[in-house]
């Protein structure tokens, strides 16, 4: 199929909205191009900031250890057979913790420095210049989820050291061979935001590796939407998964077993790709010494189709085997009649 056949069938249907462009070198740094610029607009953590200075703030359900230095009996005993839950006063779920001397007190949403502070005012009405120390025994109150393609999907506590996405997902035992580290879902206050954690990993690309708070869900998807589509005059046609999120032409059509040469149209290799829900189309000449160049260089997106076109005597000899048999079956039945008609009169 030529690029002009191609065109004036677009054209046939109304669709004069994209052309068939060459898969030239200008053309392939004009996309690798507007690939780095897609990287540059990506979202970028908006807690960077206060990642930078990162304080945990206590949470209903945690667990506090208070010890007041040179006063026993306002320190809750402990013992090597004894857990921090049996060691250390709960924070209860309207945020608040009693202390002796000092009642109720509220510390959801302040650091351990903090409150200590409110401790010391307040155990300075009985004890001359307390020493106290305050840190969470147990980190119970702040939670995240890691769910899809890792080892063990897991919810995991928010402690005193960042949780970033990163981190989360090691903690959940790492990738697996069906992971698609380039759509990695982060849902948090009813939004979800896409990262693409390839990034970070290949170039280093701290922007997509965002702090996470109570409540975030960290989806690792599988690679089923990164995936591309070969058809045509190749060995092998069918889909073919991406390899974290990363294609070039020349790996579909490796995938595909390369091309049937007996059949296919050298200069009728295209690519066709969704652009904002119009059509692009891009054709590579197989016959051009450089074309495997031009092929290993090409990136193909999610969701691309690869297609060979055939050669003219491929399809002709495809419409006369449809075209052969009826031929051969009117024939038989002419022959049977008029052989019949002889032997009557």
């Amino acid at each position: 199929m030529s690029d002009s056949e191609v065109t004036g069938r677009a054209h046939d249907q109304g669709d004069l909205d994209f052309h068939i462009q060459p898969i030239a070198p200008a053309v392939i740094a004009k996309l690798a191009a507007t690939r780095a610029m897609a990287r540059e607009t990506r979202a970028s953590d908006p807690l960077a900031a206060e990642a930078a200075n990162y304080q945990y703030t206590i949470a209903p359900n945690d667990v506090l250890l208070v010890m007041v230095w040179d006063h026993p009996e306002l320190t809750l005993p402990a013992g090597s057979f004894r857990g921090p839950e049996d060691n250390g006063l709960a924070v209860h779920a309207d945020g608040t913790m009693f202390y002796p001397y000092v009642g109720l007190v509220p510390v959801a949403g302040k650091t351990v420095l903090q409150v200590r502070e409110l401790l010391v005012r307040g155990l300075e009405k009985v004890i001359e210049n307390p020493q106290v120390s305050v840190r969470v025994a147990l980190f119970r109150g702040k939670r995240v989820e890691v769910t899809g393609e890792v080892r063990t999907p897991s919810t995991l506590p928010i402690s005193d050291i960042p949780l970033r996405v990163s981190d989360a997902i090691v903690r959940a035992g790492g990738l697996v061979p069906e992971s698609d580290p380039a759509h990695v879902t982060l849902m948090r206050g009813g939004k979800a935001y896409l990262l693409d954690m390839t990034s970070l990993y290949e170039e280093g690309d701290l922007k997509q590796n965002w702090l996470l708070i109570d409540g975030d869900v960290v989806h690792v998807a599988d690679r089923s939407r990164s995936q591309v589509f070969v058809f045509g005059e190749v060995k092998k046609p069918g889909t073919k998964p991406m390899s974290r999120g990363r294609m070039s032409l020349a790996q579909a059509l490796g995938d595909a077993e390369f091309f049937d040469f007996a059949t296919m149209q050298p200069t009728g290799v295209y690519v066709l790709r969704d652009q904002a829900g119009k059509p692009a189309i891009y054709r590579l000449d197989a016959s051009s010494a450089d074309a495997l160049i031009m092929a290993a260089n090409f990136h193909l997106a999610p969701r691309d189709v690869v297609f060979v076109a055939a050669n003219d005597l491929a399809r002709y000899n495809r419409v006369m085997s449809h075209i052969l048999p009826t031929v051969t079956g009117i024939w038989q039945v002419w022959d049977m009649v008029t052989r019949g008609g002889a032997i009557v009169r």
